[in-house]
């Protein structure tokens, strides 16, 4: 789809955008800043989660994602069973509707082509196939921009994801695992390129000199139960998370540090709050986050950060601030190799507080030699990031050479 001559680009954005993940969040808003350096002219609106939320943050137009309102809440009575079975019906002619009003539609990173968390493949994963299957029948090309895959257990989930990305006339990484989870399920990714996250095209704050005596730790905590393929041992792989973090935050305040507990999404909130209940000291506060620039803020006033959520990794890593990660995916790892802090990772699945302390201390007293380190990682990555931009006009962009049409025939 081409508009004529002089008519501003229609630029849709995708996701579960504005619903209170903070990563998501950073996400689009690196996108919307890459659009306004380079497409300034665009016109641009979303369908997203959280409509009220991403019109009032960030200006643009904006639709609810799902005709039924209550998608993401249990359906156990037969009245919301049948407005859940009804909405998938609604939400194609819905989808294919908007992605027909537009040249182009990015679906700016986020973990859409994963299942490292719980979902259900008629949730995200149907809406995502929606989306890539009404570009492809409506000429308008869909872009999947730095976005994370994992291999996927459950087969509906798996194949819906594969079509996705099969139908997509565009498709990046946030890492290289990534573009390998999406080979190995039989898509071909011979063009796809591997980029650092997109978020780390958002502007940050540099982390300040360590403090004497040592100053504050973050601590970025979050709802973890495992992945999809968990369901059975959910329950005990939150418990095991959250016994050890709490007990690694109580061996902190023993020792008289400040801890700064910050989160990523809205669900994290009851973790917070047993953490508070369990360790009793006014030395542990609770950040109050409403964006990732928030939270790098946050990450750049302390003086180390142990984290578990990938976009809270990023803020500390983004700022230069020596980290350790909670690690419970494989991006996780990928992000830390890129900023070449691998040996700076702990298991989220089994965290040993003595053991996790003893990483800390060694970090800490590395934390110079760190801190250059993640000076050269984020000018590569910033570098890198500019070429994926350049990248994305070129391909997708109805002012660049028409040639570039989507890649792979169903």
């Amino acid at each position: 789809m081409t508009p004529p001559e002089g008519t501003p680009v229609r630029v849709g954005v995708f996701g579960l955008l504005g619903s209170g993940n903070l990563g998501n969040d950073g996400s689009l808003e690196a996108v919307l800043g890459y659009l306004r350096e380079r497409h300034p002219d665009a016109h641009v609106d979303a369908l997203c989660g959280g409509p009220e939320a991403v019109t009032a943050r960030y200006g643009i137009p904006a639709t609810r994602l799902h005709w039924y309102r209550g998608e993401y809440r249990t359906a156990s009575r037969l009245g919301a069973v049948a407005g859940k079975g009804l909405g998938k019906f609604v939400d194609a002619f819905r989808t294919a509707g908007w992605v027909r009003r537009h040249d182009v539609v990015i679906v700016p990173g986020m973990g859409v082509l994963e299942a490292t968390l719980p979902l259900r493949p008629w949730g995200f994963p149907y809406a995502l196939f929606l989306l890539c299957a009404s570009g492809r029948l409506s000429g308008t090309r869909v872009a999947l921009v730095g976005v994370g895959a994992a291999p996927i257990g459950n087969r509906a989930t798996r194949t819906l994801v594969r079509w996705s990305a099969r139908l997509a006339a565009y498709r990046s990484y946030r890492d290289a695992p990534s573009r390998d989870a999406i080979r190995g399920m039989g898509v071909d990714t011979a063009r796809d390129e591997v980029y650092p996250d997109v978020a780390f095209s958002l502007p940050a704050p540099s982390a300040g000199p360590p403090s004497d005596p040592p100053g504050p730790v973050c601590v970025g905590v979050m709802a973890f139960h495992g992945s999809d393929d968990d369901r059975a041992s959910a329950e005990e792989i939150h418990r095991r998370y959250l016994d050890g973090t709490t007990r690694f935050v109580r061996a902190l305040v023993a020792e008289g540090r400040p801890v700064r507990l910050v989160t990523g999404d809205d669900v994290d909130a009851p973790v917070v709050e047993a953490i508070l209940d369990a360790v009793d000291s006014p030395l542990v506060t609770v950040a109050e986050t409403a964006s990732l620039a928030d939270v790098m803020k946050e990450m750049a006033a302390a003086d180390s950060v142990v984290a578990t959520r990938y976009h809270n990794l990023i803020c500390a890593l983004r700022v230069g601030t020596p980290t350790i990660a909670l690690s419970y995916a494989a991006k996780s790892d990928a992000l830390m190799a890129l900023m070449g802090l691998d040996s700076y990772r702990h298991p989220a699945r089994e965290v040993d507080a003595d053991r996790l302390l003893g990483q800390f201390r060694e970090l800490e007293k590395n934390a110079a030699d760190v801190r250059r380190t993640l000076a050269e990682r984020n000018e590569d990555a910033r570098r890198r990031l500019d070429h994926q931009f350049t990248a994305l006009t070129s391909a997708v962009f109805p002012t660049a050479d028409d040639a570039h049409a989507p890649r792979e025939t169903p």
